[in-house]
């Protein structure tokens, strides 16, 4: 009989809060977290808006000197797991350390500390690059720092898979305690790439939203006609996942179950959706078939919803495929609406939500849904969310590459 496995304990840091707490008052509140970019200067760039990470400060969990050791992307991962840690009622040393893991997604590492050592190096050469440049940007620096704070020494590792990494590494780490390897995992994503390099990168691609430059809130707007590109965001979504058994032995809080995962490629474009939703298809079936669950038995979808042209009608089309006449009646959102587009850590931010629509029996909105796009024409929850029943719901991720990662969690009964 295969392990069952819960989420017991969730942490955050986003552009709509700093805790989940904070986040989920936002979702509540339809608030958006998009602004005007001030990391850095953004005169010569087509977009300057970006779902930034403001006003945050690592020293509930993490000392000064610490903090400056690490790049942005690990502060991120490692403040949220803490959360996390705190919320399942987890202290370091009350576990087994050798049944203990940390699998984390991210897309591009530590862009950050990559981009100030090219500064340096163009201005002063190569002696002026800090020390630590290398250990600061390598992406499977975050699992590393966050499995040295807890002495976790099981599997600790980093999944890159583009905008699907988050959601991957929930899988996998869903994996490792299914077969007997493990008994609790910290698992989800981080990610922090709202540099000059990183944001030039997807506006020459022509992936980002121009057009909101002076209304920053309205620029992410999933599933509207008047879409015309996905808004860059950072921050971190952290899991704390559980053996069923070994978290109710500790009287753990449980928020809901892990149900089942599908992960594939559509091996068709390096930056397009395989024009069918061919592999979505597939990745969605899978976590189905895997759970045991019907379509009918999903009531909610927290989807990709990038807020590109090319994503949402052909997720849409992949809904539609998978569950039919039932398509119809899903409660479908993008909490991107709300945050941006977390990149490698949108997986592991989206699961929260997804998770906390089951446990709280509440649907977040997908704001900006003004003038629906005509391809689009499922339930998206436009704009303000509302309470309704949700016994099963997915997660969908999809990445560059045409990586299609689906994650299905279902409310936990005893």
């Amino acid at each position: 009989m295969e392990r069952r496995v819960v989420v017991t304990g969730l942490g955050t840091v986003n552009p709509i809060g700093h805790s989940i707490a904070e986040t989920w008052e936002s979702v509540k509140n339809s608030r958006s977290g998009i602004g005007k970019i001030t990391h850095f200067d953004t005169t010569d760039y087509p977009s300057k808006v970006a779902g930034e990470v403001k006003d945050f400060s690592p020293d509930k969990y993490i000392d000064k000197r610490e903090a400056r050791r690490m790049d942005s992307f690990t502060l991120y991962g490692l403040h949220a797991t803490m959360e996390a840690m705190e919320d399942a009622g987890l202290k370091i040393g009350d576990y087994d350390p050798e049944r203990i893991g940390v699998i984390l997604g991210n897309g591009i590492g530590g862009i950050e500390s990559l981009s100030e050592a090219f500064e340096r190096l163009h201005a002063r050469g190569p002696k002026a690059i800090h020390p630590l440049t290398v250990p600061k940007m390598i992406i499977n620096i975050a699992p590393a720092q966050i499995a040295i704070k807890l002495q976790a020494f099981g599997p600790a590792y980093a999944v890159v898979s583009a905008c699907s990494s988050g959601t991957d590494a929930i899988g996998q780490a869903f994996r490792w305690i299914r077969s007997g390897e493990a008994d609790i995992m910290v698992t989800g994503g981080t990610e922090a790439s709202i540099t000059p390099i990183g944001v030039a990168g997807f506006c020459v691609l022509q992936a980002l939203s121009t057009k909101y430059n002076d209304t920053p809130e309205k620029a992410s707007r999933p599933f509207d006609r008047d879409r015309d590109g996905f808004v860059i965001a950072e921050g971190s979504g952290i899991l704390i996942i559980e053996e069923l058994e070994h978290a109710k032995k500790r009287g753990a809080k449980i928020y809901a179950e892990l149900g089942g995962e599908g992960i594939t490629c559509d091996a068709y474009h390096l930056t397009a959706p395989h024009p069918d939703g061919r592999g979505a298809v597939a990745a969605m079936e899978m976590a189905l078939r895997k759970s045991g669950l019907k379509p009918e038995d999903i009531d909610y979808i927290n989807a990709h919803g990038t807020s590109t042209p090319i994503n949402d009608p052909t997720e849409t089309k992949a809904i539609k495929k998978v569950f039919g006449e039932h398509a119809k009646k899903l409660k479908i959102s993008s909490t991107k609406s709300m945050t941006g587009h977390l990149l490698g850590a949108a997986g592991g931010l989206e699961a929260i939500m997804t998770i906390l629509a089951i446990k709280n029996q509440y649907i977040p909105p997908t704001i900006n849904l003004e003038n629906p796009d005509p391809e689009c024409d499922l339930d998206y929850v436009p704009n303000k969310g509302i309470e309704a029943p949700v016994r099963a719901a997915i997660s969908n991720s999809f990445g560059f590459g045409g990586h299609n990662a689906v994650m299905l969690f279902k409310k936990y009964e005893g």
